[in-house]
C-alpha cells in the first residue's frame, strides 16, 4: 500500500434469476439507470435543490450528528425555513454548478420543489421536513438498479417523494426501482442514554439495532466490491439488509472511522480513480483499510483551507473536511470547491485535473458536490478494482 501525502451487467443476473410469466415474453428495455463506480466517465446526474428547504425538527439523532454550535442554533429554529440570506448565496451556487454540468455534457435532472415546513405523521411521530438538496443520502445507485434507503433522521421520512417523477420515468424506461423497509423510527431504535464518545473512550453510536437504517452517503462504489462506515445514521442492520438484498455478487467491506460524530463518508474515504483513495488523516488509520486495498495508492487529505466567514461557521451542518467532498467526472477531471485551494494543489500533484467551482455556501444544507447530486449513469461495465 503506498502512502502520498498532499504537496458482466449485474442485470443479466437478476433476470436469469426471475421466473417468466406465461404467454408474456420477459422482455425489459435497456436502462437508463447504469452507474457502477464514483469515477466511469459520468452522463447523468441529478442535482438537489434548496427552494422550501426547512431548518430540521429537533431530535437526538439530528443534533447528536452536526458541530455543537449548529446543533444549538437548530434546537432553537427547528422548524423554520431557512434565512433567505442562507438560501440566495447556495442557490447561486448550486446554479452555476448546474450550468457547469451542462456545459460538460453531462445532462442534470431536478427534484420537485418542496414546502418541507408542511408537518407529517406516522402513528408515533410527527414532524416537519428537511430539504432535498441532498439527493446522495437518500437513493443508491447499483448498477441499473435505484434504492431508496430508510433514512434514520424522521424529519427526511417522505424526502424522496420529492423525486419520485424522475423514479417514475426511470422505472418506465426499463431501470430496476427498489425501496428498502421503510423503518418506524420508534424509540427502540435510538439509545436514550447516548453521548458523544470522547477521546480514547470506546466508539459508540445512537442507533441501536431494532431495525434495519442507512444512509447511502455511507456508501461508495468500486464496480462489485462497496465500501461503508457504520454511523449515526447507519446501523450493522442496514448494512446486512443492504449485504443480502445485493447477493453474492457485490461484496462490502466496513471502513473504521475514528470521528466520534460518524456520518457519511464522503468526507472521510473518497474513491478516486481505480487504484486511488482519498482518506481524511484525522478519521482514517491507513493501516487499519480493509485489506483488499493494499494495492492501491492511499492518498492524504491535506489539511482544509479555514473558513472565515462567520455565519457559514456557525450554520454549517458539516464539518470542515467537506474539502474532500468532490465530484469525479472521470478518471482524471475532478469538480471541487474553489476555496480549498490545498485540495486543488492537492489533486494536481497527483496527477488529477480539477475544476473549480464554487459550494461553499451549500454546507448549511448538508453538503458540497459529492452530497448534492446522484450520478444515475456512468459509461462503463461491472468488474472488479481490488485484490
Amino acid at each position: 500500500m503506498a502512502v502520498m501525502e498532499p504537496p458482466v451487467p449485474a442485470a443479466a443476473g437478476e433476470d436469469a434469476r426471475r421466473p417468466a410469466i406465461p404467454g408474456r415474453p420477459e422482455e425489459r428495455p435497456a436502462s437508463p439507470v447504469s452507474s457502477h463506480t464514483e469515477w466511469d466517465p459520468l452522463e447523468e446526474i441529478v442535482v438537489g435543490r434548496l427552494e422550501g428547504a426547512t431548518i430540521p425538527s429537533g431530535h437526538d439523532v439530528v443534533t447528536c450528528n452536526v458541530p455543537p454550535w449548529a446543533g444549538r442554533l437548530q434546537g432553537l429554529a427547528a422548524g423554520f425555513r431557512y434565512p433567505r440570506l442562507l438560501v440566495e448565496k447556495a442557490q447561486e451556487e448550486i446554479d452555476a454548478f448546474v450550468v457547469l454540468l451542462r456545459s460538460l455534457g453531462v445532462t442534470v435532472w431536478r427534484p420537485d420543489a418542496v414546502d418541507h415546513r408542511r408537518r407529517f405523521a406516522t402513528p408515533d411521530w410527527t414532524s416537519r421536513g428537511f430539504c432535498n438538496t441532498c439527493p446522495r443520502d437518500s437513493m443508491l445507485v447499483i448498477g441499473d438498479e435505484i434504492i431508496e434507503t430508510p433514512m434514520a433522521w424522521p424529519c427526511r421520512y417522505f424526502e424522496t417523494h420529492s423525486y419520485r417523477p424522475i423514479l417514475k420515468d426511470y422505472f418506465r424506461r426499463g431501470a430496476r426501482w427498489t425501496a428498502a423497509p421503510r423503518p418506524q423510527l420508534t424509540d427502540e431504535l435510538f439509545d436514550p442514554g447516548f453521548t458523544v464518545p470522547g477521546p480514547g473512550e470506546p466508539m459508540r453510536y445512537i442507533l441501536t439495532e431494532f431495525e434495519p437504517v442507512f444512509d447511502a452517503a455511507d456508501f461508495v462504489r468500486a464496480g462489485r466490491d462497496l465500501f461503508v462506515t457504520r454511523s449515526n445514521v447507519t446501523n450493522r442492520m442496514g448494512i446486512d439488509w443492504l449485504r443480502r438484498h445485493l447477493g453474492p455478487e457485490y461484496r462490502i467491506h466496513e471502513v473504521p472511522s475514528r470521528c466520534r460524530t460518524p456520518m457519511h463518508i464522503d468526507t472521510t474515504f473518497v474513491l478516486l480513480a481505480p487504484g486511488k483513495v482519498l482518506v481524511n488523516p484525522e478519521y482514517v488509520d491507513v493501516d487499519a483499510l480493509p485489506a483488499v486495498l493494499d494495492s492501491w495508492d492511499v492518498l492524504v487529505a491535506p489539511e482544509p483551507d479555514p473558513i472565515k466567514d462567520r455565519l457559514l461557521k456557525v450554520t454549517s451542518m458539516c464539518g470542515k473536511w467537506l474539502s474532500m467532498n468532490v465530484l469525479m467526472l472521470d478518471e482524471k477531471r475532478v469538480v471541487a470547491e474553489r476555496h480549498h485551494t490545498g485540495m486543488l494543489r492537492a489533486l494536481e500533484k497527483w496527477g488529477f485535473e480539477p475544476i473549480p467551482c464554487d459550494l461553499l455556501h451549500y454546507a448549511p444544507f448538508g453538503g458540497s458536490f459529492h452530497c448534492a447530486t446522484l450520478d444515475v449513469r456512468r459509461r462503463g461495465p461491472l468488474q472488479s478494482y481490488v485484490d
